[in-house]
């Protein structure tokens, strides 16, 4: 048997909010740095606020790397670039559809009721590169894998696995 290996890795969109929130945290650390000169006890508020800057860019800076071995896909979450986390594994043998976003192949899977997990870009881009995969019956996974990838998965799978 032919190990197939394709790697991907992916930097998801950080939220809006946790802009905001990082932006409003600095100001916040800025003001408590200046008020320790008059208050003594702003230097806890301004640690505070300055742990909250840290945590909340760990928390937004997130990309996702899939990994494809011999009909197998497993998608990690790297926080930070420090810390990876398995979120999943899916088996090819259990896929229903996989197929870009926007395609006619998925038309008879669009009025299901399924929980979806993005593990994507999270965003639409121009052109739009990510897919849609039915797992079981039960999910809808969204992924932006590479062209390499997708050709990998589709010569194990060819009547499930569509490139348009």
């Amino acid at each position: 048997m032919s190990d197939t290996y394709v790697e991907c890795l992916v930097k998801a969109k950080a939220p809006v909010w946790g802009r905001f929130l990082k932006i409003f945290l600095i100001m916040l650390t800025a003001v408590f740095a200046v008020a320790m000169l008059v208050i003594p006890y702003a230097i806890l508020l301004a640690i505070g606020a300055g742990l909250g800057v840290y945590f909340t860019g760990y928390l937004t800076d997130v990309e996702y790397e899939y990994l494809y071995l011999d009909r197998e896909l497993v998608v990690d979450k790297v926080m930070a670039k420090s810390k990876r986390k398995r979120i999943a594994s899916y088996s090819l043998d259990r896929v229903e559809a996989f197929a870009p976003v926007k395609s006619y192949h998925l038309d008879n899977f669009r009025n299901r009721t399924v929980k979806e997990k993005d593990y994507s870009v999270g965003e639409e881009l121009k052109p739009d590169r990510r897919f849609a995969m039915y797992y079981e019956g039960g999910e809808k996974i969204i992924l932006s894998p590479s062209e390499e990838m997708v050709k990998a998965m589709k010569n194990v799978a060819p009547r499930k696995i569509f490139s348009d």
